[in-house]
């Protein structure tokens, strides 16, 4: 397997892990499943991105864990949804940041070599 194949694979891995903890586990999410889609993260952010890629995907990383930040405290209101909802976008915050880490520091350190 290829290096975008991994990190294409940790990334729906880590989709699917997210939508079925939410819903088997609820709000808040388990210590362990933060862990997991942590570790998924940072296998996509190392494995996932090219250089070509890095703007973008940090982009929309802010912008994707800004989102899901605020829907999670929008959501926190409406008990129906509670448990599901919020919890999804915690484990999605908690997938997609490490990844935004990772890309993040690969990129100071390739502008700070020039």
């Amino acid at each position: 397997m290829g290096k975008l194949d991994i990190g294409g694979i940790a990334f729906v891995v880590g989709m699917i892990l997210a939508i079925l903890i939410a819903i088997f586990a609820g709000s808040p999410p388990p210590a362990w499943a933060v862990w997991v889609l942590a570790v998924l993260g940072l296998i996509v952010g190392l494995m996932n991105v090219t250089a070509k890629e890095t703007g973008r995907f940090l982009i929309a990383a802010i912008a994707f864990m800004v989102t899901f930040s605020s829907l999670s405290d929008v959501f926190s209101i409406i008990p129906a949804l509670e448990g599901f909802l919020v919890g999804f976008f915690k484990l999605l915050i908690a997938f997609v940041g490490p990844a935004a880490a990772v890309v993040a520091l690969i990129s100071l350190i390739h502008i700070t070599k020039k």
